[in-house]
C-alpha cells in the first residue's frame, strides 16, 4: 500500500515524494484509519491532490483526508497510541459476505471469560508470551490503555485493544489465546500467567491475519 501511495503521489506532483506511515502491518491485515506523511514542495491545494489520488488509486486503497501539519510532525513516531479492532466471526456457518475479513470459529465462545481474561492485558507488560516467534530485538514492553470485547452481530465479535505501540503479531498472537479461553481450553488465570510467562511457546495460535484492522492512530 504505501508504495503504491509513494509513487502515485511522485506521478501527481512531477517530483520524487517519500511517504512515511503510522507503522507497519502483516500481509494480509487491514487498515481503517492509517496515517501517512511527506514533504513536498508544490502549489497544489489539498482537495485536488486528494481527488487526483483517490482517481488513480486501485479500489482497495482510498484516501480519506489530507491536511497540512507542521514540520515537527512524524505520522509513527507523533503518535500517541493505535487502535486495533479484530473480527471474529461465532458460528457453525461461514459467512459468504464477511469471510475475508474475519476469522471463523466454530464452536461457541464465552464471551464474558474472554473479557475477563482480556483486562490483565491492560496496564505496562513486557508482552514476550504474545511476540511473533521471528521476533525483532526491541523492548517488549508496551502499555495498553484498554481493552473491549463487543458483539455487532448475531454472530460477530469484535476485539478491541489500545496501546502505545504493539509488538510484532501481538494482537493476533492475543486474539488466539483468548479464543482459547473462549473455547473452554484455558482459564482467566492461566491466560495471567500465559503473560507473566514472558513466553510465546504458552500462548495459543496466532489468529489469522483477514481478521484484524488498524482502527486509528491516536496523536
Amino acid at each position: 500500500m504505501q508504495q503504491t501511495v509513494q509513487d502515485l503521489l511522485s506521478q501527481i506532483l512531477n517530483s520524487s515524494v517519500k511517504l512515511h506511515g503510522s507503522g507497519r502491518t502483516d500481509a494480509g491485515v487491514h487498515a481503517l484509519g492509517q496515517v501517512a506523511h511527506f514533504a513536498a514542495d508544490t502549489d497544489m491545494d489539498l482537495k485536488s491532490l486528494l481527488k487526483g489520488l483517490n482517481s488513480l488509486l486501485p479500489q482497495d486503497i482510498s484516501v480519506i483526508k489530507a491536511e497540512h501539519v507542521g514540520p515537527c510532525f512524524h505520522s509513527r513516531f507523533s503518535a500517541q497510541s493505535r487502535i486495533y479492532w479484530y473480527f471474529i466471526w461465532n458460528s457453525p456457518v461461514i459467512s459468504p459476505f464477511y469471510c475475508r475479513y474475519s476469522w471463523h470459529v466454530i464452536k461457541p465462545l464465552d464471551i464474558d471469560a474472554m473479557r475477563d481474561a482480556a483486562h490483565a492485558l491492560t496496564g505496562t507488560h513486557d508482552f514476550s508470551s504474545f511476540q511473533g516467534a521471528d521476533k525483532e530485538e526491541v523492548n517488549p514492553e508496551r502499555e495498553v490503555k484498554g481493552v473491549r470485547f463487543r458483539r455487532i452481530r448475531r454472530h460477530m465479535l469484535i476485539f478491541e485493544i489500545q496501546a502505545n505501540s504493539f509488538l510484532k503479531r501481538m494482537v493476533r498472537n492475543i486474539t488466539g489465546t483468548l479464543v482459547d479461553v473462549g473455547r473452554g481450553k484455558i482459564t482467566c488465570r492461566e491466560f495471567r500467567e500465559i503473560l507473566e510467562k514472558r513466553d510465546r511457546c504458552f500462548a495459543g495460535v496466532t489468529a489469522p491475519a483477514k481478521g484484524l484492522f488498524l482502527k486509528e492512530v491516536k496523536y
